[in-house]
């Protein structure tokens, strides 16, 4: 019989807390009955292993536990379709057309992460524990790595690179907020946030680290965090170090969007060569 999230939520983390010797909490088709339950609901959307709250991350921890419970409970196989063979743990993810889900030969997501109505993978992949919004496009060779949280109506573009995080298990994931643009070959990690409504342009590194700036002012706005509605750019700033002075990584926000403006290809090339960045 299945438990509560709340009943479940306590299971997982007494298994997590005693994985030293697992089955001396449960036996062993109890635990991996529970830690399976807990997985199904990432893999419905049931659950989520993050979100935003009043404006902060909070991470439900226990959902991290069930993840990497079931990577000790389970053993290596070889998974077979068609022509193609994998040796893994964790199965793929079925029955797509069913979710209302299109996915391009090439494309493959791990069961266990959550694709809503109306996204599109193009040959691209999606792993455990990550989540993905409703009529989003992962674009042809992008990567949604473990446990990161993309919004709905967002286009991750060619090549991008969003980063994965298991553990430590407090750590939180990337979130990629709502009507948001992460242009080619964006590296996207470290728990960095990208706001509602953002275009972020192509080749951008942003880490939990990386500083952003506002163009107008000159002001760092954070560390990491991409506001809502607005456009942003790679760009560098200088510092001076006993070797020399070096040019260091930054994001740039060059332009302010109305809440709920779109901004079309054309739009946004326009905005982007004015500003010297590359599309």
């Amino acid at each position: 019989m299945a438990e509560s999230q709340e009943a479940l939520e306590k299971t997982i983390t007494a298994l997590w807390e005693g994985r030293d010797d697992l089955f001396s909490v449960l036996p062993e088709a109890d635990a991996r009955a529970a830690v399976l339950q807990a997985v199904e609901l990432l893999d419905t959307g049931e659950a989520r292993v993050a979100e935003l709250a009043d404006g902060d991350v909070v991470v439900h921890q226990w959902l991290k536990y069930a993840v990497l419970l079931l990577f000790r409970l389970s053993r290596m196989e070889t998974i077979e379709l068609g022509p193609f063979e994998y040796a893994d743990k964790i199965p793929l993810k079925r029955h797509f057309q069913r979710l209302g889900v299109r996915v391009v030969p090439g494309a493959s997501a791990r069961w266990g992460s959550y694709l809503a109505p109306g996204t599109v993978m193009m040959p691209s992949y999606v792993n455990i524990g990550a989540r993905v919004g409703a009529d989003s496009m992962v674009d042809t060779w992008a990567t949604v790595g473990s446990c990161a949280q993309i919004g709905e109506r967002v286009h991750l573009s060619g090549g991008v690179g969003i980063g994965g995080v298991l553990e430590p298990p407090q750590a939180a994931p990337v979130l990629v907020g709502d009507d948001s643009m992460i242009g080619s070959r964006c590296i996207v990690a470290e728990g960095a946030r990208v706001g509602d409504g953002v275009v972020l342009g192509a080749g951008c590194i942003l880490t939990g680290s990386i500083p952003v700036f506002d163009a107008e002012t000159g002001n760092e706005l954070s560390r990491g965090v991409v506001p809502d509605w607005c456009v942003a750019i790679s760009a560098t700033r200088p510092r001076t170090y006993a070797g020399g002075d070096f040019a260091l990584p930054c994001v740039l926000v060059v332009k302010r969007l109305a809440e709920g403006e779109r901004h079309d290809k054309a739009r946004l090339n326009d905005i982007l060569r004015d500003h010297g960045a590359a599309t």
